[in-house]
């Protein structure tokens, strides 16, 4: 806030002089260079004054009694929610670089905005405590069914204000240390050559992966949750596995947890009314986490009373959690939002960069050959120094978050009026940052339609650091991004260094479940490699 009223003004003179020959945008940040360093002044009431009215922002109309709530609808309703990511696409090419999304049944509206430079400024405007756009049936169950275990601490996941500062203050320290996460990258190696040695034995004659393929994928995604948020091995990996086993009810749970968000909040919402079967079923998963991680946060605590330590860097994350807060509720529920977010953004994630790495034989030799240089004994146990050294490799992984965005967007509920391309918003109003869509803009991504990691490598290009955000951004950037980084670095590193990935049926479409992934069966055939 101490910037003056005059570095606000130039910063915004294409908005306030129609002159200029940056007006015709009708966004005052359209133009990279003239947010070098967003502002963070706040508005003042002659730039109020200038700015359109919210009723114009163009958007799909709404039609009486049912506002765009029907455009969700089945059969008669213009989206499918598992096409959202071509929707938000079609209201930039529609509606242009603004987008208001009003007449949702028992919600906000949503306004998608399609200019990195607006969303800069907006994220680096942001408070201490940011509110995202909240999951209403998150809130519901944690706020009040129940709200006998959740208190005055619910975690960070759906929460917001003070109450999510508090909770993630106690726990975002252990979470985010580097130290604390180079102590998983020999857990988590464990489990990837377990997981590589499932894979060898799930292969048929021809070198083929199963078709459920993505399923194993998330066994091995809530195995490694499980050894850092849990500090067990849930035994997931085991060929054994049936359909009522633990490990496979918790990624079921998972799943639906999280796939039928967007079916709670943007169909009409009568589960807020009385309990659907839709919504029973919801809180029955959820109570079903509860009960899982307090099980074996007791048992964790129980070993600790026993355990001998001369250091802190002798204990897990979650041995840390629970010593300096000494109520192992808040490592419950710390455990509980890593593994409900946890398990489906990563396997999703790992989805798309195997589907990719099998399709671009060129780029997926480059990985080879510097997992190879950094690794020449394939057998020699990882460090973490040694995944520091791949830089094309971790250049990949975000090409393929540009690209297809596992996240499909971020946002942010205003606390406060704003102008936003021109039109004040009030507050209220929900802000979707749509990175599936800005990080395939030719405004801020060079030949945004080519795959080139190499992007990421160079800083001769045009490449906007806010049009992709796959881990979002300030106070309220995800809480676990280290330790996904980490997992997705490892399984790279030991699958390439020994094995070639291909693809050899139909290509595969994405789609929106709850992330943005291949839809369709993941059959990639797994050789070896020649050294």
């Amino acid at each position: 806030m101490g910037r003056s009223l005059h570095s606000f003004t130039a910063y915004a003179r294409p908005y306030l002089n129609p002159n200029s020959r940056y007006a015709t945008t009708g966004c005052p940040f359209s133009k990279r260079q003239r947010s070098q360093v967003a502002p963070t002044a706040a508005l003042n009431d002659e730039i109020f004054a200038r700015a359109k009215p919210y009723s114009e922002v163009p958007g799909p109309k709404p039609i009486p009694i049912l506002g765009n709530t029907w455009r969700m609808v089945p059969i008669i309703g213009q989206f499918d929610i598992s096409e959202f990511a071509k929707v938000t696409k079609m209201f930039l090419e529609q509606y242009g670089r603004i987008v208001r999304l009003g007449g949702l049944i028992g919600r906000p509206d949503l306004l998608f905005v399609y200019d990195a430079d607006e969303i800069e400024r907006m994220y680096r405007r942001e408070g201490p405590t940011p509110f995202r756009p909240a999951m209403p049936c998150l809130v519901k169950y944690k706020s009040e069914v129940r709200k006998d275990f959740f208190g005055e601490l619910p975690g960070v996941v759906g929460v917001h204000g003070e109450q999510w500062r508090r909770f993630r203050s106690k726990v975002q320290r252990p979470i985010l240390q580097p130290q604390t996460v180079k102590k998983y990258v020999a857990p988590i190696e464990l489990v990837t050559e377990d997981f590589i040695r499932y894979m060898e034995d799930a292969r048929d004659a021809n070198g083929d992966l199963p078709h459920e393929f993505d399923n194993d994928i998330h066994r091995w995604s809530l195995e490694c949750i499980g050894r850092v948020a849990l500090d067990v091995r849930l035994g997931c990996l085991s060929p054994q596995l049936t359909k009522d086993s633990e490990p496979q009810r918790i990624i079921d749970a998972a799943k639906f947890a999280l796939r039928n968000v967007a079916v709670l909040e943007l169909k009409a919402p009568y589960w807020r009314y009385f309990p659907t079967p839709l919504w029973t079923k919801y809180v029955n998963n959820m109570n079903f986490f509860i009960d899982l991680c307090s099980r074996y946060i007791n048992e964790a605590l129980e070993r600790l009373k026993t355990k001998k330590v001369t250091s802190e860097n002798e204990l897990s994350l979650l041995e840390r959690v629970l010593r300096s807060e000494g109520d192992p509720k808040i490592a419950t529920i710390m455990a509980l939002d890593l593994i409900l977010v946890g398990i489906d953004t990563i396997s999703m994630a790992v989805c798309s960069i195997l589907y990719q790495v099998a399709t671009r034989v060129k780029q997926q030799e480059k990985m080879a050959e510097e997992i190879r240089r950094v690794l020449p004994d394939p057998s020699q146990p990882l460090t973490y120094a040694d995944l520091d050294k791949l830089h094309y490799t971790k250049a990949f992984v975000r090409e393929v978050f540009r690209m297809y965005s596992t996240v499909i967007g971020n946002g942010r509920t205003l606390q406060e009026d704003d102008v936003i391309c021109g039109y004040h918003i009030p507050k209220g109003v929900q802000v979707v940052f749509p990175t599936i869509v800005t990080g395939n803009m030719s405004e801020f991504v060079s030949e945004p339609e080519e795959f080139r990691p190499e992007r990421w490598l160079r800083s001769d290009q045009r490449l906007h650091s806010f049009a992709s955000l796959p881990y979002g951004f300030g106070a309220r950037i995800c809480l676990g991004r280290r330790f996904a980084d980490l997992e997705i670095q490892v399984l790279l590193a030991k699958l390439l260094r020994r094995y070639r990935l291909e693809y050899h049926h139909e290509p595969l479409q994405y789609a929106v479940t709850f992330m943005y992934a291949p839809d369709g069966p993941l059959r990639l055939r797994m050789l070896p490699r020649r050294d």
